[in-house]
């Protein structure tokens, strides 16, 4: 059963406080990547252990996004306002004292939060947005998790230091709660518009799993997604023998990032009024194939320079194109089709980065082999033509 109210109003506080909610989770998830040889010395451990700060975000994601998408289709206000209290606390306990020890468990917690705060993009647009603003709201909500990742870049960039690590941890752990906070006064609002209703235990995840929609962009995204994350994970090993240093390396990918807010925030609504989601992920998946090829062919700062923001703008953007088609395609589990879209992303995340992790020896066989991977997902958007026909336009 669906409740719907007939009046047009969307309730844009929350969709602003959410985001910022949504950059502070990708911000504590990215605390020492631009900064994990300063980290490590400041607190006494290898580079490697700083590495597994990050890591619990991506494998608690993969356990967790299930049972997460379950909980948000039975009660979005109270398992999103838990989600955001964690990351807060999460990020509060990293900032408690001065130890790894204090830092790993805050991660932890932050990292249990990530899936319920991730996964609420789409339930909070069905909820707290008019259909015609859906599409909107969506890109804004995915922009801002690309913002967090910048803004993790961009602190790090300015509290480099060793003796700056306390800094940096009671800065991003203010803004957590400053942004916790205002989501949770902001979740005080009912939602105004459709509300799932969907059944106790696993009935959430057979109506999502069952919708051939869902399942088949799952598919699709596997690749794409994959590929991004392992171009994130490697480019520095990728291009440091082609004679890019680790600090211009630093700004292709915030550049890539930067190009991938705008993409996300600009070009899926343009792309829903029009109706050509299908052409446009085979569009992005062409230009992001001819990324791989120019930095296999003639890697380079001048190359990267082009070649990263160029697919950052495009194939970024897919992402919420692919959850706005999950949000209309999936009206009684939101939810829940969501975790299973962030999941095979972030599934294809580490099974093409592992496979890149036995070439990154050989340059340009490795971004072939991701060009490769790009261009194995055109096919497979011959199969979602159907079903996205099958949706109904969005209401004006």
């Amino acid at each position: 059963m669906l409740e719907q109210q007939r009046t047009r109003t969307s309730r844009w506080t929350v969709v602003a406080a959410f985001a910022g909610v949504a950059a502070a989770t990708q911000m504590v998830w990215l605390t020492f990547a631009p900064v994990t040889t300063a980290a490590s010395h400041h607190y006494g451990v290898s580079t490697t252990a700083i590495g597994w700060l990050a890591q619990p975000f991506v494998l608690l994601y993969v356990v967790l996004a299930i049972p997460a998408g379950i909980a948000l289709d039975r009660n979005l206000r109270g398992w999103l306002a838990a989600g955001t209290g964690l990351v807060a606390l999460g990020a509060a306990v990293r900032a408690l004292g001065d130890s790894y020890a204090l830092l790993m468990a805050g991660t932890l917690i932050a990292a249990v939060a990530q899936p319920l705060v991730v996964n609420s993009v789409t339930p909070i647009a069905a909820g707290y947005l008019d259909e015609r603003d859906r599409p909107l709201g969506i890109a804004l909500m995915s922009a801002s998790l690309f913002a967090g990742m910048l803004a993790a870049f961009v602190l790090g960039a300015l509290l480099s230091r060793r003796d700056q690590m306390p800094e940096l941890v009671a800065i991003q752990a203010g803004i957590a709660v400053v942004a916790a906070s205002a989501l949770v006064l902001a979740l005080r609002a009912q939602p105004a518009h459709r509300v799932a209703r969907t059944p106790a235990g696993l009935g959430a995840f057979r109506i999502a799993w069952n919708t051939t929609l869902v399942r088949r962009l799952c598919v699709f995204l596997f690749l794409p997604y994959g590929v991004f994350i392992a171009i994130s994970t490697w480019t520095e090993t990728l291009l440091n023998p082609a004679g890019v240093s680790d600090g211009q390396v630093g700004l292709l990918l915030a550049l890539q990032v930067v190009a991938g807010i705008a993409g996300s925030a600009l070009l899926p609504v343009w792309v829903a009024r029009r109706r050509i989601e299908v052409p446009f992920a085979a569009f992005a998946m062409v230009v992001s194939a001819g990324a791989c090829v120019a930095l296999a062919v003639a890697p380079g700062f001048v190359t990267g320079l082009i070649a990263l923001p160029a697919l950052g703008f495009v194939a970024l953007a897919v992402l919420p194109i692919v959850l706005e088609l999950t949000e209309r395609g999936s009206e009684q589990a939101e939810g829940t089709a969501s975790g299973l879209i962030w999941l095979a992303g972030n599934l294809g995340g580490l099974i093409v980065a592992s496979i890149i992790g036995f070439t990154v020896d050989e340059q340009a066989l490795s971004f072939l082999l991701l060009a490769g991977f790009v261009l194995a997902a055109l096919p497979l958007l011959r199969r979602l033509r159907g079903p996205v026909g099958e949706l109904p336009p969005i209401s004006e």
